[in-house]
C-alpha cells in the first residue's frame, strides 16, 4: 500500500471517528481566532477558552486591542503563559491591522505573515476556518502524530506542512488537522499512545511496531 493509499484509509477512518471535527478554540470572527491562536502557543485550548471568555467581553474591537494598556493586557492573559511576548504581539498585530489593512484580518497567507506573532500555524487556521482557504495546521498534535503514523520524518513544522500537502487531498486539509488534534487527545497521547484501542493502527508505522 502506497503512502497516499494509507492516508486515504486513515481519512476514511477519521471521518467515521470524528465526523464533527472542528476548531476547539472558541471565537466569533477572524480577529478573535487570530488572537486565541496566538494565546494557545504553549498553552491548552481549554485554558485559552477560559481566558478569552472574559477577554473578548472586555476587548470587543480591533481598536480595543490596539489601544490596550500593555501591563493591564499582560495581566488579562497571564495564565496562558509567555504573556509578555503574547501581549506585545497581539497589540502590535492589531495596530498593524488598523494601519495597513483597514482594521480587517487579511484573507491571504502573505499578508497574515506580516502581522507580529502570526506564523504559518495561526495563518493556516484563520484561512481555513474563517475564509474557507484550505490550509494544513501543524500544531503539537499534528507534528507528533504525523511522525508516529509515518506521514513525514521532518521535525520543522513548515516542512511537515509541505509533506502533508503532498499526500492529503486538498479538500481534507483543514478537517484532517482538527481530527489529528482529537485523535491525539483521545488515543495517541504524547507519553503513552493507546495503540490497542486505535482504529488506524494497521495504517500506522508506530502502531505496526507496537506489540499491543
Amino acid at each position: 500500500m502506497t503512502l497516499k493509499q494509507r492516508v486515504l484509509k486513515i481519512i476514511e477512518q477519521f471521518d467515521r471517528m470524528y465526523p464533527e471535527a472542528d476548531c476547539s478554540l472558541e471565537y466569533r470572527d477572524p480577529l478573535q481566532l487570530m488572537i486565541a491562536t496566538q494565546l494557545a502557543a504553549q498553552c491548552t485550548d481549554a485554558r485559552v477558552n477560559i481566558v478569552t471568555k472574559d477577554l473578548f467581553q472586555k476587548y470587543r474591537t480591533v481598536e480595543d486591542f490596539a489601544n490596550a494598556d500593555l501591563e493591564e493586557f499582560e495581566q488579562d492573559i497571564k495564565s496562558t503563559g509567555f504573556y509578555h511576548n503574547k501581549a506585545r504581539n497581539i497589540i502590535a498585530a492589531c495596530q498593524m491591522l488598523i494601519s495597513d489593512f483597514a482594521g480587517n484580518v487579511p484573507s491571504n497567507m502573505e499578508d497574515l505573515l506580516k502581522l507580529p506573532g502570526v506564523g504559518r500555524k495561526t495563518a493556516n487556521l484563520v484561512l481555513n476556518d474563517c475564509f474557507g482557504v484550505p490550509g494544513i495546521v501543524v500544531d503539537t498534535h499534528a507534528k507528533r502524530l504525523s511522525n508516529r503514523i509515518g506521514l513525514t520524518d521532518k521535525e520543522d513544522p513548515e516542512k511537515i506542512e509541505y509533506d502533508l500537502m503532498k499526500i492529503i487531498p486538498v479538500e481534507s486539509w483543514g478537517r484532517f488537522c482538527h481530527q489529528l488534534v482529537l485523535h491525539g487527545r483521545a488515543i495517541c497521547n504524547a507519553r503513552k499512545p493507546a495503540c490497542g484501542e486505535c482504529d488506524i493502527k494497521s495504517f500506522c508505522k508506530y502502531g505496526q511496531k507496537s506489540n499491543i
